[in-house]
Formats: C-alpha cells, structure tokens, sequence
C-alpha cells in the first residue's frame, strides 16, 4: 500500500520542482522531502526521479505518478472544503495571502477588531507578490492584483490602486538624469512591472525589488524614482516625480474558491478584509 504522505510530499515535489523549494513550502527539513521521495518508490518498486549531483530530476514514470498525485491532492483539498463549508462555527485557521505592503499598512493594524468580534478566528497572513492556489489549500483567501482565470475561483473587485512615479522631495534638484527603482523578475507578469519595463532602459535603473515597502524607503532616502501606490508614497514623505504623468491604476480583487464562499469563518474574514481596505478608496 501506498503511504498517502509520501504521495502529498512526492506531489508537493513535482509541483515545486526542487527539493529545496518543496521543504520550505512544507516547512520541513529537505531530508525530509528526499526520504518521503525514496519511500514512495520502494513502496511502488518504481524509480521517479534521477538523482543529480544538484538537482532531482523526475522520470517518465515520475510525470505519470505525479499526475495521478496531483488528482488526488485536488480530491483531498475538495473533500476538505466540504468539510469546512458545513462548519456553522465562527472558528478555525484562515490563510490569507496578499502583497506584503497591504497586509502592513492595511490589514495587520486592524487584527485586533477581528480578534475582539471573533476570539476563536486565526489568521495566518502571507505576504507574497505571487500567487498562492486556493484549489491547492496554500490560502483560503487571497488579496489579487489580477483577475483570477480559474472557473473554479470566485473574485469580487474592491477598488482600484493608483500608481504614480514618485520620489524624494528633493531628488528633483540633484544633478544627472533620474536613476529608477524597478521591480525584480518575479513581478514580470504584473501590470505594474510591465509600465515601468515599457518605459526604461536597463541603464536607468538602479536598484530593483519585489517588496513595494523597500521600494519606497530606498525613495525616501535619495536613492531614486520609484512606481508606487499613492497611500505608501504617502507613508514615506514621497512627492509625485512628474505631476502631468498618467501613472497606471490597477484593480485589486478579493478571490476565494467557490466551495468555501458560504463557510462562515470565511464570510466574516472576507468582510473584514473588505472593511480594512475601504481607506484605500476613500484617498
């Protein structure tokens, strides 16, 4: 027989595509994840990966067992949010991913109002500038700067962020072209990155990052121009670089799967996360 837990771990390994990403995702030591691999294959007298000197390769046979996996774990996390759907309970964990600047300036500051309301709620919150799957359980809610495409997911639109090029009050004055701050590859797929790519050339950009909040300081202290939101250029003392600029104005989504949406823990972090942002489109 099969152990189910050496499936999800050979599952989670074909999913992350290293043996150092798919610990860290399962919060395990990556001896971990190797002895789980090396168990599935004895118990299958099959060999699903090569061994490398750096990396874990997957096998044909490895690609056919990963997607059987992959239709099982999909099964599993369903029959979990069924699960959790028939709870009448305001009570249990709540994963909520969402970019790290939101979180900090927006959603964390308020954790206390839901705590008072609802004692037995826990919220995990994951900053991130990627995306989590909600089919796969890594959130129950997530805080999207892009429409989701799933049929599966359901999204409600909460606003729209402006973003502006901004600096330092006095970078303006200081001598030679502007220099930028741009955002790392990781951000290639957003709306924001792509502005900003259209519109520089490598040489004018001086530093990068994925994280909005490191962006603006390294503004506020001279270090360039930076594409930010109007609220965290606010936070940093930050003016608009050029005032007759457009910038861009990105819609922000509130997406959750279609099997939890009427799970109560659910509804009531959703309305939280809802109120939390209203400042947002108030400014």
């Amino acid at each position: 027989m099969v152990d189910w837990e050496d499936l999800r771990f050979f599952s989670a390994f074909a999913h992350h595509g290293s043996i150092t990403a798919t610990a860290k995702a399962l919060r395990v030591d990556h001896t971990t994840v190797s002895r789980r691999i090396t168990s599935l294959e004895t118990s299958l007298s099959v060999k699903l990966v090569d061994r490398r000197p750096r990396s874990y390769v997957l096998t044909d046979m490895g690609r056919d067992v990963a997607n059987f996996a992959e239709e099982m774990s999909r099964s599993a996390f369903a029959l979990s949010r069924c699960a959790g759907s028939g709870q009448n309970g305001i009570e249990g964990d709540i994963v909520v991913s969402a970019p790290p600047s939101l979180l900090y300036s927006f959603i964390a500051p308020q954790i206390s109002t839901l705590q008072s309301q609802h004692p037995d709620v826990r919220l995990r919150l994951v900053g991130t500038t990627e995306a989590m799957s909600l089919s796969k359980g890594e959130a129950d809610i997530a805080i999207s700067l892009k429409r989701p495409s799933e049929a599966t997911l359901v999204a409600r639109r909460l606003g729209q962020l402006s973003y502006f090029l901004y600096a330092d009050p006095a970078y303006p004055t200081r001598n030679g072209p502007p220099l930028y701050i741009s955002y790392d590859d990781t951000m290639r797929e957003s709306d924001h990155y792509r502005w900003l790519d259209d519109r520089l050339s490598a040489d004018e950009v001086f530093m990068c990052s994925n994280d909005l909040r490191i962006q603006a300081a390294a503004a506020a202290g001279g270090c360039g121009v930076a594409l930010l939101p109007a609220y965290l250029a606010a936070e940093h003392g930050l003016v608009r670089f050029d005032p007759l600029d457009p910038g861009v104005r990105i819609d922000v989504w509130l997406v959750i799967h279609e099997d939890v949406r009427d799970t109560p823990r659910i509804r009531v972090a959703m309305d939280f996360i809802s109120e939390s942002l209203k400042p947002l489109w108030r400014s």
